[in-house]
């Protein structure tokens, strides 16, 4: 745990915020921090509940008085995402996140941060832990794998929640008050394809320096896709140089935009000069498109030992085709909230060698026919290789409510802290709010959170004095639901 931060103000937030950092909580992999989080609220004497699915639901009686009062759901998820740069020495599944403070903000050395989040987890856990709060009835809803397909809230059972109000403390923009979310669906393409002899130079070549970051947030910034750069160039050299493909290997997660790729190529000995000529005036010619976004981004090539096989030339040409039509990016945007992005999608991953070829998009949109046209398109492109292409991990969206009694609460809140109107707005990102509504379709939904950066990537960062102000507007918030 690193003091200077968990004594940040508030204490009550940032000292558990360091706790949950010490405990290893990826997604998939969250049975130590469901234990921590059950034994938190066991230890407050609190109603602990761990569901079938492993969400933790700790229940806090309201202020005496107030327990006929609007009950109200605070929610976060307990999964992070595990980045690390490939030059950190990290192991997810047994070190604890080396936070530390960098003027403003708090950030990680070379991984995730874990805010996204953990600091919404940690506010849950200061509200159940405080005396001197005024709220009417609390519950606290710790959801599980929110990152890798929303398990936690697709499993949450109907009729364990009472409360009327929820508040997602999920989204990462400070004054902002999200009422809408969009939903997703999966692509996986699997196949698998016959290898040849190599014969020729090899190489090992590197895209890195990326941004990378949410693949929602964050994908109307424009940023490099590692995959997408990474097949421009295998698409190129084989056209030039008639390249061969033994492997690849880029991007890691489903929800990341891919900050880097890596592939072994061999090359005929004749061709080897012009190769890497080629590849120094790639590496040009895309920093200087990508200039003002992905100003660290580079192209490296090293000579390695040649490998044994390389995929036959038919399947590494379909494939090449197919990633290169592949929609990428943003397909549309928001014809009724200006700035908002409708419809994208993302390739996350690509990972093709020893005969077998992955290759996976997540897409995302507010609207369900937009959404599937995405997934056609992707059909479309993939089917020349006669790989199997599959759509799954479907989730709906939070349709937005225009009429929400909690969005004008805490619209006129906002005013009197802050002195200026909250940004109302929709999220091009998948929050649990759309599936906790599916079991719960009275709720109240809002979400709102304090500024955090660059989330699920090595550079995510969370700004420390918004933390602080995020606390003042929650508990007004609940003590004026409580009293009305």
């Amino acid at each position: 745990m690193n003091k200077e931060v968990a004594q940040l103000n508030p204490v009550q937030i940032w000292e558990n915020f360091e706790k949950m950092n010490e405990v290893p909580r990826g997604s998939k992999k969250e049975e130590r921090i469901i234990a921590f989080t059950k034994k938190f609220g066991e230890d407050l004497g609190l109603e602990t509940i761990v569901d079938k699915t492993g969400n933790v639901i700790i229940k806090k009686p309201a202020t005496p008085g107030m327990e006929d009062r609007k009950g109200i759901i605070l929610q976060s998820h307990i999964d992070m995402v595990h980045q690390k740069n490939a030059d950190t020495d990290f192991n997810f599944d047994t070190d604890g996140i080396q936070s530390y403070i960098d003027g403003d903000w708090v950030k990680a050395k070379g991984t995730t941060l874990g805010a996204d989040n953990g600091i919404g987890a940690a506010t849950i856990m200061g509200v159940l832990a405080s005396k001197d709060l005024v709220h009417g009835p609390i519950e606290g809803l710790f959801t599980i794998d929110e990152e890798t397909g929303m398990t936690g809230a697709f499993g949450l059972e109907g009729g364990i929640l009472k409360g009327d109000i929820l508040l997602n403390l999920d989204t990462e923009d400070e004054h902002e008050l999200c009422i809408g979310c969009a939903g997703g669906i999966d692509t996986n393409v699997n196949y698998t394809y016959d290898e040849v002899a190599a014969e020729g130079t090899a190489f090992h070549i590197q895209i890195k320096g990326l941004k990378g970051g949410h693949s929602g947030c964050e994908i109307h910034l424009g940023r490099g896709n590692a995959n997408k750069l990474m097949n421009r160039l295998l698409w190129n050299t084989r056209q030039k140089f008639g390249l061969e493909i033994a492997q690849i290997d880029g991007g890691s997660l489903r929800n990341a935009i891919p900050r880097e790729s890596f592939a072994d190529v061999v090359v005929a000995p004749e061709s080897v000069e012009e190769f890497k000529t080629y590849i120094s005036a790639f590496e040009k010619e895309i920093k200087t498109e990508l200039h003002a976004t992905e100003p660290n981004l580079v192209v490296v090539i090293s000579a390695i030992d040649t490998p044994f096989k390389v995929m036959d030339v038919a399947a590494q040409d379909a494939l090449l085709s197919a990633i290169y039509a592949a929609p990428c990016g943003v397909v549309r945007m928001s014809d009724d909230l200006e700035g908002l992005v409708e419809t994208s999608t993302s390739m996350a991953r690509v990972k093709v060698g020893g005969g077998n070829v992955l290759v996976q998009s997540l897409t995302r949109s507010s609207v369900d026919t937009a959404k599937f046209d995405v997934t056609n398109q992707l059909d479309a492109a993939f089917a020349i290789t006669k790989g199997n292409v599959e759509h799954g991990g479907a989730y709906p969206g939070w349709t937005p409510n225009a009429t929400s009694q909690i969005l004008e609460e805490m619209k006129e809140i906002h005013q009197e802290l802050f002195n200026k109107p909250a940004v109302v707005n929709a999220v091009h990102a998948g929050l649990e709010c759309g599936i906790i509504g599916s079991h719960y379709p009275n709720l109240d939904m809002i979400s709102f959170g304090p500024t955090i950066k660059n989330p699920h990537s090595p550079d995510e960062m969370c700004e420390i004095d918004t933390v602080s102000r995020f606390w003042d507007y929650l508990k007004i918030t609940l003590e004026k639901v409580a009293k009305k």
